[in-house]
C-alpha cells in the first residue's frame, strides 16, 4: 500500500480560518493539487474548501481521526496564488478565505481547456511602445502615461515577452482593451467570466481589481493600469490593494511588473521611482486645457454654484457638458441674508442642510424645521455649499435644455444618448459612466481638496485625470474647468502647467512630518470587541506601535512599517466572538 497523502484544507465557511487535515483517497490523487476545490466533512456537515497544502500526515495527529476527502468540486487557484493569499491575509490582517474566494472562478471549472495562443502579427509587434518595451526588458517599472494617450502600445510592449496579465480599475475598461487586442489576432480572456480560458492559457488576460489573483498560464509580464485609482482598494476584509499584490506576485514569479498612471501615487513614486515619462511638451499635449476660474472674490452671500464662464459653456448648444459636485441634496451649508450668520440647528447647534422640499434638516440630531433663520426669523437664505439638486436647477436654467443627473444613488443606463441631452450633472460617479464630453466643470473641487484626508491632493489630481479622458487632448479642444476659491493652490497650478513632479517632494515632506505612508504603516480598527482588543494591543505592543483613539468608535494604529503593524495585530489575540474590522492603509483616512 502506498504512503498516505494528506491534504490541508481551508473550509469555505465564513468565520472558519483553521486549516484541517484530510486523507486523499487513492482514486482522487490524480485529480487534486494545491488550490483544488474539494468537498469535505466538517462537524457533521459537508462543506467545500480549498487544498492549501499536500504532504505527509502529522505524526502528532492519530491517523484514525482523519477523514477522507469526499470529492473534488473543481479547479481552483494555482499553487503560487494560493501561497500569495496566505501572505495577503497576514499583510492586511484579514481572513484568508475571502482572498481565496477572490482568486477562484465564479463558477465551477471541472477541467482547464487547452491553451489558445497565436503568433503576434507584424502590426501588433509594431504597435509596441519602444521606451516601455525597454523598461519591461529591464525588469519593469513605473511609467507616467498621459491620460488621453492610447493604452494599447503599453500592452503590446509587455506582451512581447509572452502571456500577460493586465489589471485595470474597471471591468468595462478591461473589456474595451480586450476587444481591441482581439482585433490584432491575439487570444484574450476577461476575468471573471473567462476564468477557465485564462487558466488554460491565452495571450493576454484582462480584468479589474480581483484579476490580480486571477490565472494566467505561463505569465511572462504583469501590467497595472492607473495605479493611482481608488478602485484598486478592496473594501471587504482583508482590505488588500491590487497594485501592492501585483508587486508581490511579480516578485515571487520573477516576471516584470509594468505600473502605469497619468498621476502616480506618492507612495508608488517613492518606492519605485519613475522609470519613464514623456517630455514636458508631449505630456502637456496628452492633457486637455485646464481653466482655473477664481470665485474667491465673489460675496459669500450671493454665491451661485455656477461661474460666468461655466454659464457661457452651457449656453453653447453644440457642447457636451458635464458638471461635477460631490455634495448631494439641495444644500449642505446655508447663511441668512439678514443677520449673515450660518443657519444652525435650534436643538444641537449643528449646521443644517436643505432638503429637496426646501425644509431644513439637521444631519446630527435629525430635527427638521421650515426654511427660516432661528436667529432673526428671516426666510431669505443663501446657499454657501449648494447640493446636486440645486446645481441641476441652475444648470437647467443656464443651458435651457434637458439635464441628466447621475450619482451613486441615481443610476442610469450607460447607453443614454447625447442626442436627447448634451448636459449632465452628477457626483464623481458621472466621470465613470459618461463616455465622452467636450467640457467638464468641477463646481466645488475645493471641498475635495480641503477634505480631512491625507490623500486628498492626489485624489483631486486623479479626478482631473479621469475628466481629462472624457474630454480628450487639448489639440482636439478638450477642456476642464475648475471653479475654486484657491486659484493659487499648488495642486491646481501644477495640473494646469502639467508639471506633476513639483507635487511629490512637498507631499513627502508633509507626510514625513505627521507620520503617514510611505514613512509609517497605518491602519484603523473598529467594530464590536475592538475596545478590548486595542487595550490588549496597548499592553503587549512595543513602543514602535502606537494606538490612538477611539474617535467616533474607531482606533488609529501607527507603526514603523506596515509589516510591523501586521505583526503586532496578529500577535494580539482577538476577543472571542468579536467582529473587529481592520483596514490597513485606508484610502479615505
Amino acid at each position: 500500500m502506498s504512503p498516505l497523502l494528506v491534504a490541508r484544507v481551508l473550509p469555505d465557511v465564513s468565520g472558519v480560518e483553521k486549516v484541517f487535515d484530510y486523507i486523499v483517497p487513492e482514486g482522487l490523487r490524480a485529480q487534486v493539487g494545491v488550490g483544488s476545490r474539494v468537498r469535505v466533512a466538517l462537524q457533521s456537515r459537508r462543506v467545500a474548501g480549498w487544498i492549501v497544502g499536500l504532504g505527509d500526515p502529522d505524526p502528532a495527529l492519530p491517523i484514525e481521526r482523519l477523514h477522507p476527502i469526499m470529492g473534488v468540486v473543481g479547479q481552483g487557484p494555482a499553487p503560487d496564488v494560493v501561497a500569495l493569499t496566505a501572505w495577503a491575509a497576514r499583510h492586511w490582517c484579514g481572513p484568508r478565505r475571502s482572498v481565496l474566494v477572490a482568486a477562484s472562478a465564479p463558477r465551477i471549472v471541472k477541467h482547464r481547456p487547452t491553451p489558445r495562443r497565436f503568433t503576434p502579427s507584424a502590426a501588433w509587434r509594431s504597435l509596441a511602445h519602444g521606451p516601455t518595451h525597454e523598461v519591461v526588458m529591464q525588469g519593469g517599472g513605473l511609467i507616467r502615461w498621459p491620460p488621453t494617450w492610447d493604452l494599447l502600445p503599453l500592452v503590446a510592449a509587455a506582451q512581447s515577452l509572452g502571456p500577460t496579465l493586465v489589471v485595470t480599475p474597471s471591468v468595462r475598461q478591461a473589456t474595451l482593451l480586450a476587444r481591441r487586442v482581439e482585433e490584432y489576432g491575439l487570444s484574450v480572456a476577461v476575468l471573471p467570466d473567462d476564468w477557465a480560458l485564462a487558466a488554460g492559457g491565452v495571450d493576454v488576460v484582462f480584468g479589474a481589481r480581483h484579476a490580480v489573483w486571477g490565472p494566467c498560464e505561463g505569465m511572462a509580464a504583469l501590467v497595472v493600469i492607473d495605479e493611482h485609482d481608488e478602485a484598486f482598494h478592496e473594501e471587504r476584509a482583508p482590505t488588500w490593494h491590487a497594485p501592492t499584490v501585483a508587486g508581490e506576485r511579480a516578485r515571487r514569479s520573477g516576471v516584470p511588473l509594468l505600473t502605469v498612471s497619468p498621476c502616480p501615487s506618492v507612495v508608488a513614486q517613492h518606492r519605485l521611482g519613475v522609470a519613464w515619462s514623456p517630455t514636458r511638451r508631449d505630456e502637456r499635449d496628452g492633457w486637455p486645457l485646464i481653466d482655473i476660474v477664481d470665485v474667491g472674490d465673489r460675496p459669500p452671500w450671493d454665491r451661485s454654484p455656477l461661474s460666468d464662464e461655466a454659464r457661457r459653456w452651457l449656453a453653447d448648444e453644440q457642447r457636451r457638458i458635464v458638471c461635477i459636485s460631490n455634495t448631494t441634496g439641495q444644500a449642505r451649508l446655508l447663511a441668512c441674508r439678514g443677520c449673515r450668520n450660518i443657519v444652525r440647528c435650534s436643538t444641537c447647534d449643528a449646521a443644517v442642510a436643505q432638503r429637496e422640499d426646501l425644509t431644513l434638516e439637521c444631519r446630527r440630531c435629525g430635527s427638521q424645521r421650515p426654511p427660516v433663520c432661528a436667529g432673526c426669523g428671516s426666510s431669505a437664505l443663501t446657499v454657501l455649499r449648494p447640493g446636486l439638486t440645486r446645481l441641476r436647477r441652475e444648470v437647467h436654467a443656464a443651458a435651457r435644455r434637458p439635464v441628466v443627473e447621475i450619482s451613486a444613488a441615481r443610476t442610469h443606463d450607460d447607453d443614454w444618448s447625447w442626442t436627447t441631452t448634451g448636459v449632465v450633472v452628477g457626483t464623481e460617479a458621472a466621470l465613470h459612466r459618461v463616455k465622452r464630453a467636450d467640457v467638464v466643470v468641477f463646481c466645488d473641487l475645493d471641498a475635495e481638496l480641503l477634505a480631512p484626508r491625507y490623500r486628498a491632493e492626489e485624489q483631486v489630481v486623479g479626478l482631473l485625470a479621469r475628466a481629462a479622458r472624457l474630454v480628450g487632448p487639448r489639440r482636439g479642444g478638450g477642456r476642464v474647468v475648475i471653479q475654486t476659491a484657491l486659484a493659487d493652490h499648488e495642486v491646481f497650478r501644477a495640473v494646469q502647467a502639467v508639471d506633476l513632479d513639483r507635487l511629490v517632494a512637498p507631499e513627502l515632506e508633509r507626510r514625513a512630518a505627521v507620520g503617514w505612508p510611505p514613512w509609517r504603516g497605518v491602519a484603523t480598527v473598529e467594530g464590536p470587541g475592538s475596545e478590548v482588543w486595542m487595550q490588549s494591543l496597548r499592553a503587549l505592543a512595543e513602543d514602535d506601535v502606537a494606538v490612538l483613539g477611539p474617535s467616533e468608535g474607531r482606533y488609529l494604529l501607527r507603526a514603523a512599517t506596515q509589516d510591523r503593524l501586521a505583526q503586532a495585530l496578529s500577535a494580539t489575540p482577538r476577543p472571542p466572538r468579536s467582529r473587529c474590522r481592520v483596514v490597513v492603509d485606508p484610502p479615505r483616512l
